[in-house]
């Protein structure tokens, strides 16, 4: 009459604790001066290191520099 189907229907249980990593760019338009300050900011403040950027390109009158670095998600 009754019938008991353990877990029937029951949604799977995911305990994946494994880090997630996204990667983002970040991109800085501006003056060499401004660009060298940023950089310099940034390292500073432990985000960054100098050489983990791009070599300057010119656009239009500007300048710009781009990171592009991997985030640890979670």
């Amino acid at each position: 009459m009754f019938q008991s189907n353990s877990g029937a229907g029951a949604p799977p249980v995911s305990f994946d604790y494994s880090p997630q990593f996204e990667d983002i760019s970040l991109s800085v338009t501006g003056s060499k001066v401004a660009l060298r300050q940023t950089v310099q900011l940034l390292h500073k403040l432990g985000y960054a290191e100098p050489n983990d950027w791009s070599k300057p390109q010119r656009k239009k009158e500007k300048w710009v520099i781009v990171l592009i670095k991997r985030l640890r998600i979670g």
